[in-house]
């Protein structure tokens, strides 16, 4: 996996294909990548294969209020010979649309 970006950080060079409130799909020679823009400080602990999407993501920690820390994706590496661009936003739309969700019902005014 050296073709990935090197960096935990997105890479600033890399094209942005697409880019919704809640997520970027960014264009690597070999990727899609495909950000979660809310996650974008959280600090990459690990790069495993993301059960959900069968791709490798980087992963970060966060923690609710009782101190149990949770694993969650930051980003998600979708080879370009396996996936196209239209799959990747089937994906980042829905990420968007559950979002979405979670704040019309936390915070009905926005």
């Amino acid at each position: 996996m050296e073709t990935q970006s090197k960096n935990n950080e997105t890479n600033p060079e890399l094209p942005i294909l697409k880019k919704g409130i809640f997520y970027a799909i960014l264009d690597d020679p070999v990727f899609l990548i495909m950000e979660d823009r809310t996650k974008r400080g959280l600090t990459v602990l690990e790069r495993s294969i993301d059960e959900k999407y069968g791709v490798n993501s980087d992963k970060g920690m966060i923690y609710d209020m009782d101190g149990i820390g949770r694993k969650m994706g930051i980003r998600w590496f979708f080879p370009k010979d396996i996936y196209g661009f239209d799959k990747v936003l089937e994906h980042a739309t829905e990420m968007e649309q559950r979002y979405k969700k979670i704040r019309e019902e936390t915070c009905p005014d926005y």
